[in-house]
């Protein structure tokens, strides 16, 4: 088939044409923002590989938890504390270089006005101590004394704030004239919950106020507006919308719990963890609620449970150490999805290979994540979604006009036998289209059931969760293993997997590869269980029937809806095979039709001849216990006894078999084979008038 690509003079008009339409649907979800979302976790996810490991040493928490809140109220001392609890963290706190509260003191002390004055005496005494106030959206008229203290806070020669707010919880008076500097800590989340950017600056009528950590670098006079852009120092301040994108720490900050320092300075007596004043010189500290209770919990983008109070803290350090993230521009994201575009289609278009188109599409996706996350790394952070989006959105549309021109027949023939079959196997399909026209053709064939053992009681006992994970492990493991022995899966069955070989394309080895893959799905489930057994559920086990014969393989079903499949006795027997294993105790049954193939490859235990159900001429089948180089000598001991007591049963000297099959359990308690004939032996001693194929087990269940 031409490829019309190819044809001279419109290769690079339906190129340019496909590209327009990539780009354009890509540009539209960017604009649109219909991802938002996504954009959020791939930044979540960014954030926990890819942000600093150790958070600053010179900023410390100190943590109002619930061990502390405890401790205090054993002593009588219930929450709210009072706030003369305070004074003295405040002032084993005199060396630091600043402390910031993240606590509202907005009400007088319920203790009296003598604990407001020795709060806000040791505050003042400190001179080093920042206090929040907290701003609202609720539209109450600004009283006089708190427009007052908004003006004193407020600064000028920066832009507006982008969030405005209409009124203010204030501190009480005395902390007003007390402490160094005041700012804002309202902040809003994402609109999924997670804090993840914080504002510097806030407008409250005529009046920009700073957020709490930024109102001590305004107060430094370190913040500079100048061009458009706000500067500390001399480092740009990266901003989008007025909002900083943090970048938190993946180790905590060094934190103290306030009982440790209340200690510390109550008792002068210091240890290893109780830190003495010289420890927080000139150091940055913030104190604030952890405890849950105390209602200041906030997800962000590397922890589901974090505080108010790191976010300030990592605020800080990322304003002191400039860490902040730098947004890429809305040009350069443009710039980088229209060049994924053109690459995507140009490629894509020009190759017939699926595979070759996959692994571009991978090593494109592969290498938009390596570049965002590279920038990432570097604090540039480049949405990683919306190239993504291009990515697909590119890929598709070369695709389905590739999928148009190269054919229908041989993209639904590629789809959908890879999916079950060997790509060995799908390739000679794709050259012999014909044999998955509906109907059917005779061909021998090796077909194999595998069944999880006892299913049923596993989904009576466990949670639908645990049964769902289990049946996809198993039926991902036994999937794997028999298309890599050249297997087709034909169908699942509930927790059963049907598959078989020889069509539609038949080879000398097709009962080898089916033995092979029995003995592989067996030893997969072995790995299966050490994961179960670690997840605290149970192990299981799998049991395996294999026959082979003539049948019917081809695309059957209705003109609606068909399958290649196959159908036929041998199918029938291969299933009944299966449940046979039940009888005997064993994981793996094979017959003498499929064991006649193999050569001398396996070891193999003759069970005797079964009459199933609906046959009138019994089969002789044989228990796969494995390749005969891997075989244990205890194993082969065991098979050796058996056999002879087997014989004896054959040759109806039930006495003799009784004793071989007695003394063999003695030494192998769990073999079920040996149990069966024993039993079958005490059965048949005891009968006087023995039938001529008393030696035939018959099946009544299918």
């Amino acid at each position: 088939m031409v490829n019309p690509f190819r044809q001279k003079g419109t290769f690079l008009k339906k190129v340019s044409i496909l590209i327009a339409i990539s780009f354009s649907i890509s540009v539209l979800l960017y604009i649109s923002n219909i991802l938002y979302f996504f954009e959020l976790k791939s930044f979540d996810i960014f954030s926990r590989i890819l942000n600093p490991v150790k958070a600053p040493e010179d900023i410390i928490i100190i943590r109002i938890d619930q061990e502390s809140m405890d401790a205090l109220s054993k002593e009588g001392v219930n929450w709210p504390w009072p706030r003369q609890i305070y004074a003295p963290i405040i002032e084993h706190l005199s060396e630091a270089s600043t402390v910031f509260i993240d606590l509202l003191y907005s009400e007088p002390s319920s203790y009296g006005v003598e604990d407001d004055a020795i709060f806000a005496n040791a505050v003042k005494k400190t001179s080093n101590v920042y206090l929040p106030f907290f701003l609202s959206k609720n539209r109450r008229p600004l009283k006089t004394e708190d427009r007052n203290f908004l003006a004193n806070t407020s600064i000028t020669g920066l832009p507006n704030g982008q969030i405005t707010y209409y009124s203010v919880t204030a501190p009480i008076d005395p902390l007003k004239e007390s402490a160094k500097g005041f700012g804002n800590v309202s902040i809003n989340p994402d609109d999924d919950g997670v804090y993840r950017k914080i504002p510097l600056l806030f407008q409250i009528e005529d009046m920009t106020v700073p957020n709490l950590v930024f109102s001590y670098f305004t107060k430094n006079n370190t913040i500079k507006y100048k061009n458009g852009k706000v500067y500390h120092n001399e480092y740009n301040i990266p901003l989008s919308k007025g909002n900083v994108l943090l970048r938190y720490y993946r180790e905590s900050f060094k934190t103290f719990s306030s009982l440790d320092i209340l200690n510390a300075h109550l008792t002068k007596e210091l240890s290893g963890s109780l830190p003495g004043p010289d420890f927080f010189k000139n150091k940055f500290v913030l104190i604030g609620p952890t405890a849950a209770g105390l209602m200041d919990l906030k997800p962000t983008s590397i922890s589901s449970v974090s505080t108010g109070v790191h976010i300030n803290a990592t605020f800080l350090a990322n304003l002191r150490m400039h860490d902040f993230l730098k947004p890429a521009g809305t040009s350069i994201v443009l710039f980088f999805m229209l060049a994924i575009v053109m690459a995507t289609s140009c490629f894509v278009i020009s190759q017939y290979s699926l595979a070759k188109n996959l692994a571009v599409f991978a090593a494109l996706f592969i290498a938009v994540m390596v570049i965002c996350a590279i920038l990432f790394s570097l604090s540039y952070y480049l949405p990683a979604v919306y190239p993504i989006v291009a990515l697909i959105v590119s890929y598709i549309a070369a695709t389905v006009y590739s999928y148009a021109s190269e054919g229908k027949e041989r993209l639904f023939i590629r789809k959908t036998f890879s999916r079950y079959m060997d790509k060995k196997i799908v390739d000679y399909v794709l050259q012999h289209p014909d044999i998955v026209k509906p109907g059917g053709q005779r061909t021998r064939i090796t077909v194999s059931f595998a069944d999880i053992a006892g299913f049923t009681t596993i989904s009576e006992q466990s949670t639908p969760e645990n049964v769902s994970m289990v049946l996809h492990a198993v039926l991902n493991a036994l999937t794997e293993v028999i298309i890599a022995e050249q297997g087709v899966i034909d169908k699942y069955i509930g927790d059963c997997v049907m598959a078989f070989w020889g069509a539609p394309l038949a080879s000398e080895n097709d009962e080898i590869n089916g033995c092979n893959a029995a003995l592989k799905c067996i030893s997969s489930i072995e790995d299966i269980n050490i994961d179960l057994v670690k997840t605290g559920l149970n192990p299981i086990s799998i049991r395996v029937g294999i026959n082979s014969g003539d049948v019917i393989a081809g695309n059957l079903g209705s003109d609606r809806l068909f399958d290649y499949t196959v159908i036929g006795d041998a199918v029938n027997l291969a299933s009944r095979l299966e449940s046979v294993n039940k009888i005997f105790g064993t994981s793996i049954i094979i017959s003498e039709n499929t064991l006649s193939k193999t050569g001398n490859i396996f070891f193999v235990r003759e069970l005797g001849l079964v009459e199933v159900k609906g046959k009138a001429k019994p089969v002789r089948i044989y228990e796969l216990i494995g390749t005969r180089n891997h075989i244990k000598r205890e194993t082969a001991e065991l098979i050796k006894q058996y056999n002879e007591g087997l014989a004896c049963f054959v040759s109806g000297q039930f006495p003799e078999g009784i004793d071989i099959f007695g003394n063999l359990l003695k030494k192998y308690p769990d073999d079920g084979p040996s149990m069966f004939y024993l039993k079958k032996c005490q059965e048949l001693d005891s009968c006087f008038d023995l039938t001529n194929d008393f030696n035939v087990i018959k099946l009544v269940e299918k």
